[in-house]
């Protein structure tokens, strides 16, 4: 397993270095420590307080504010696992002139040459294919040896917002484990009470990014990576951060899917994407939802938990992956994906370079659904507390949470 801890931020293809804050050693479950040199709050007109205000004055229940949530995040993972389609975005990014993908990523092993059908699609791996703009790309896979994890984000950013310092509302941990060809996936509500490290009093874990941003800009999916690990002992490499319009343009780009509810979803007052109101009802039965849809049916908090509300989204990222496998639409999402970069390259970020896309994606593609392990940080594994200032928090469970890291992840997930 790689010793360094990625200290680098790459945002959209652009690589920064900045001085991070020390991490401790990836102990398993480290007591809390006190430490110092928070920065200042948001100055009195910025943007972080402008936001604030509106949602004060449109008067909605306390936590019932606009969040984002897991599923954009889940979205991008499942693309990942099982498209491969993920990584010629970031190709779109880079005029090289020699289109063929090369294997020399530095935070993976080195990947063998594995020129086998993946999955029985129609595309095999190794395959060369010509994309909608023109260019041509080489697949190959990714054969690792130890463990790889990301940290998948999404930001409460509205359209015509810009930037990284917007907070994380909810997060997905999403950890390869090779040698045993699994695959999981935890979410990790956003009102966690935990250690930032760097900091002098616990926060939630939705605030390192906006931390992060506030000490340099770039730095907050560092922090955020660095939070993670520390508090829940398993070694984070690197990161996926999203907005809104990476979710629906993507859902749509695969023609939206199918969900099936035995409940009656009533929300009047569900955000829009401009503060106002977008009332939601769905009584039982069987759904086809476009990308602004499946949106809505996973962001609604229709009078249950964030703990409800993550259940319901792992329902769609499984219905996004029916969906691209029932189709065989790997080969169509590989030549679009050129076109569909086009519209994402303000929305999505990450410090994955091209070729660990390339490699990543072609190795997940492989693992069956029944490899992928799916779990919520829910209420058997935290506590309710109320904060000095009033806020409700929810406090980890720490002698439950590593029974539940290994189920999800494996015994061996802190090596």
């Amino acid at each position: 397993m790689r010793d360094d801890f990625p200290q680098h931020v790459r945002t959209n293809g652009d690589s920064t270095r900045s001085e991070a804050p020390s991490t401790p050693a990836n102990q398993p479950w480290p007591a809390y420590h006190h430490t110092t040199g928070a920065p200042p709050p948001p100055p009195l007109h910025s943007a972080a307080r402008e936001r604030m205000r509106r949602r004060r004055v449109k008067g909605r229940a306390k936590g019932d504010e606009w969040a984002w949530v897991v599923i954009a995040l889940a979205l991008l993972a499942v693309v990942l696992i099982v498209s491969g389609s993920l990584f010629v975005f970031m190709r779109a990014l880079q005029n090289q002139p020699e289109p063929i993908a090369l294997a020399r990523a530095a935070q993976l092993p080195t990947p063998v040459d594995m020129r086998t059908n993946v999955n029985n699609s129609s595309v095999n791996s190794g395959a060369q294919l010509l994309l909608d703009d023109g260019r041509s790309i080489v697949l190959e896979p990714w054969d690792g040896q130890s463990r790889f994890t990301l940290l998948l984000m999404g930001i409460d950013r509205r359209p015509d917002e810009t930037g990284l310092q917007y907070r994380t509302d909810t997060m997905l941990l999403v950890s390869i484990a090779p040698l045993t060809a699994t695959v999981g996936v935890l979410s990790i509500p956003r009102d966690l009470f935990v250690e930032v490290p760097g900091y002098g009093q616990l926060q939630r874990v939705n605030t390192p990014m906006v931390l992060g941003e506030l000490q340099q800009p770039g730095y907050g999916p560092t922090l955020a990576m660095q939070t993670v690990q520390y508090n829940f002992g398993i070694r984070v490499h690197d990161y996926f951060v999203v907005d809104f319009d990476a979710f629906i343009t993507l859902v749509d780009v695969i023609g939206g899917i199918d969900v099936s509810i035995d409940y009656t979803i009533d929300d009047p007052t569900y955000p829009d994407l401009y503060y106002g109101y977008d009332p939601l009802y769905m009584p039982p039965g069987d759904y086809h939802l476009n990308g602004y849809e499946a949106l809505r049916f996973a962001r609604t908090r229709h009078g249950s938990s964030d703990f409800e509300r993550a259940l319901r989204q792992q329902q769609v990222i499984n219905a996004i992956r029916e969906r691209i496998l029932d189709l065989d639409m790997l080969p169509s999402l590989i030549v679009q994906a050129p076109s569909m970069y086009a519209n994402l390259s303000d929305n999505l970020f990450t410090g994955l370079t091209l070729d660990q896309m390339i490699q990543l994606a072609w190795y997940l593609k492989d693992i069956p659904a029944e490899n992928i392990q799916m779990g919520v940080v829910d209420q058997r594994y935290t506590f309710n507390y109320t904060t000095a200032e009033g806020a409700q928090v929810l406090v980890p469970d720490r002698a439950l949470l590593g029974p539940l890291m290994v189920e999800i992840f494996g015994d061996n997930y802190s090596e």
